[in-house]
């Protein structure tokens, strides 16, 4: 369970719906002081069209310890919606322990994944089909209680079946990668659907090699990009994202002392001519954006899948004369990403059991966190 203390950034004003649901749109302008409980509640009560599921895997993202870490004002990193007190986690796989009445598609048994974008289906954004952007969102594990505990709460909408997972794979590799399905679905979102994709033969850029960024390198080179280059400042991460089939790998950290900058080095293996795909799942936007704007192809796209609290400095003749874009992607949700993500782990297609490095019981939640 996370908690903070609601205490508004002198400068920041809250709007009506923010104070009056405590809901903040940029958390780290509002929320300060976190703290880190494991404890005892009551088993979620689910309506007639929920799901009581059972937690087996649960993986823990970058806004999770966003929520942890602090900065110097003792302010929480995360600089997306929050609501506190909250379970974390929403990134998970379970098996359905209960099923609302109305609802037909799922049975007691079923092995399920999540969306964490909790949308209403009911708002014009959402009937218009931008479900992701819905004007009632709610986020598992940052808005609403998440999946770091036995049991979630989750509509059935929200909710897809991966019985077929174990068709190629023993029930335990099944709900393990049931949970990577999450950040998997936000690479997908991201270069496919509110990108656009690319041809194939193209060059794939990516900042950030977690798990989403790791995603997006499997991704890329499933659908055929010719060259994928891979920045972070971890090591590990890099010797992954090399085993996932990114063709050249750099620490961030080891470039800076070499005085050499990442747009450079994009360049040199693109013959001066710069990448067609560039995608931030970093989170520096101010460390990244520079390096990505100035080694675009003409007609290239940036991909936004981090978060950032304060503005971003950008070249905006370099968007011009190279006809550029900068696309921001949020969540995994609609346009068939959980579905086709389930089919090609299914099909064996996405081999990426790598991404987990660790694993470690519920009550060694805090420990995982740092």
């Amino acid at each position: 369970m996370a908690d903070a203390v609601w205490a508004p950034r002198p400068g920041y004003i809250p709007d009506a719906e923010e104070t009056r649901l405590k809901k903040a749109r940029c958390g780290s302008q509002v929320w300060r002081a976190p703290s880190f409980a494991l404890k005892d509640i009551p088993e979620p009560e689910i309506g007639d069209d929920d799901l009581l599921v059972r937690v087996k895997r649960c993986g823990i993202c970058g806004s999770d310890s966003h929520l942890y870490e602090t900065d110097t004002e003792g302010y929480i990193i995360f600089s997306g919606l929050t609501r506190l007190p909250c379970v974390i986690g929403h990134e998970y796989s379970g098996v359905v322990e209960h099923v609302g009445r109305n609802v037909e598609e799922f049975h007691v048994g079923d092995m399920v994944a999540a969306e964490s974008i909790i949308w209403c289906g009911r708002c014009p954004i959402c009937r218009g089909g931008a479900v992701n952007q819905c004007a009632h969102v709610e986020l598992a594990g940052l808005t609403v209680d998440g999946a770091l505990a036995e049991y979630v709460r989750v509509n059935a909408l929200q909710c897809w079946n991966i019985n077929r997972l174990t068709e190629r794979h023993d029930e335990a590799a099944a709900f393990s990668l049931g949970a990577l399905i999450e950040p998997l679905g936000c690479a997908y979102n991201g270069m496919f659907v509110s990108a656009g994709g690319f041809l194939p033969g193209a060059t794939v850029v990516v900042y950030g090699v977690g798990p989403i960024g790791l995603g997006v390198v499997v991704l890329a080179r499933l659908a055929g990009a010719s060259r994928i280059i891979a920045f972070d400042p971890v090591p590990e991460r890099l010797t992954i994202a090399s085993e996932f089939g990114a063709d050249f790998v750099y620490d961030v950290n080891v470039l800076a002392k070499q005085n050499v900058r990442p747009r450079d080095v994009v360049m040199e293996h693109t013959f001066g001519q710069g990448a067609e795909v560039q995608v931030e799942a970093a989170g520096a936007a101010n460390a990244t954006i520079p390096e990505m704007e100035s080694s675009l192809s003409v007609r290239g796209k940036i991909v936004y899948l981090g978060r950032a609290a304060t503005s971003t400095p950008i070249m905006l003749n370099n968007l011009v004369t190279g006809a550029n874009a900068i696309v921001g992607s949020r969540g995994h949700s609609g346009s068939g990403v959980y579905p086709n993500i389930i089919a090609l782990l299914a099909a064996g297609r996405l081999q990426v059991g790598g991404m987990i490095t660790a694993e470690y019981a519920l009550d060694q939640a805090e420990e995982a966190l740092r």
